[in-house]
């Protein structure tokens, strides 16, 4: 089977921006896309409420559903529209055993409220039952286009990516972008020795092909998230890559971690890799 990009269209207002950025990335390689409508159904409700609300997004996942498919058509890659049965987790992992995707992909809505709920409720359980890499692309992302520069943050501590991760390789190879691994230092006085172990490890960790050029950026006295913020406005990156290490699949760390605080601030899409272990 051709490999694919698995788009979860969570946000109906969000889906035809992911999806469309998710066939513009997947294809250089001929990737086919999946759409898989898995609308959630709010669980914190009056009961007196519950049947008109449900009823009113019964008739807005038929209209998703028509969109969806029109979408599909529309699209530059090969598409095909799958209808969720309302369990999140079981969707996902009939959609990863059916397509084998080399990635899934999601949008952000600009809620503050609501990309916390999405970041617990779906993003952390679909790292945790796939190991699947995560594209999570803001409402806020300009008009879709090949990644011409590319940041990879890492956090200066040794990793190894999941075979998952690695077999982005040739995905992350199609594109012709130029790769910028970036390590934060917390203060002018912090050893540049361990960014220069970071961008060793990227180099070691097989995402990009063997030949590709890598450069390095640091930021100096600075806190961790926004020094990654401020690397992405310095190098004009249009696509960050960020390593989810095991502990950040726990709901409680993931909230006060690096990586939770990026995503409520990027302004690019974002590559979420899982780490081996």
């Amino acid at each position: 089977m051709t490999p694919s990009i698995l788009v979860l269209a969570n946000l109906p207002e969000a889906a035809a921006h992911t999806a469309r950025y998710a066939a513009t990335l997947g294809r250089p390689l001929g990737l086919r896309l999946a759409l898989l409508h898995c609308y959630l159904y709010p669980t914190l409700l009056e009961p007196a409420l519950v049947g008109e609300v449900v009823a009113q997004l019964d008739r807005n996942e038929a209209e998703t559903l028509a969109a969806l498919r029109a979408l599909a058509r529309r699209l530059p890659v090969p598409t095909e529209v799958l209808e969720a049965t309302g369990l999140l987790d079981d969707d996902v992992a009939t959609a990863v055993r059916r397509y084998r995707p080399l990635l899934l992909a999601m949008g952000l809505g600009p809620e503050q409220g609501l990309l916390d709920e999405l970041l617990r409720s779906q993003v952390l359980p679909v790292l945790r039952a796939t190991g699947r890499p995560v594209l999570l692309v803001p409402a806020a992302t300009p008009a879709p286009g090949v990644p011409r520069r590319v940041l990879v943050a890492v956090d200066g501590e040794p990793f190894a990516l999941a075979a998952a991760s690695r077999n982005l390789s040739g995905l992350l190879g199609s594109w012709a972008a130029t790769y910028t691994v970036t390590h934060v230092l917390p203060g002018p006085g912090a050893a540049a020795r361990s960014s220069h172990l970071a961008l060793a490890d990227v180099q070691a960790s097989k995402l990009l092909p063997p030949a590709t050029p890598l450069s390095l950026y640091e930021v100096t006295d600075a806190a961790p998230v926004t020094g990654i913020l401020q690397a992405l406005a310095d190098t004009q990156a249009d696509l960050l890559v960020l390593v989810a290490r095991p502990r950040s699949f726990w709901s409680d760390l993931f909230h006060r971690s690096v990586t939770a605080a990026v995503l409520r601030h990027t302004w690019v899409p974002v590559l979420l890799l899982p780490a081996a272990g």
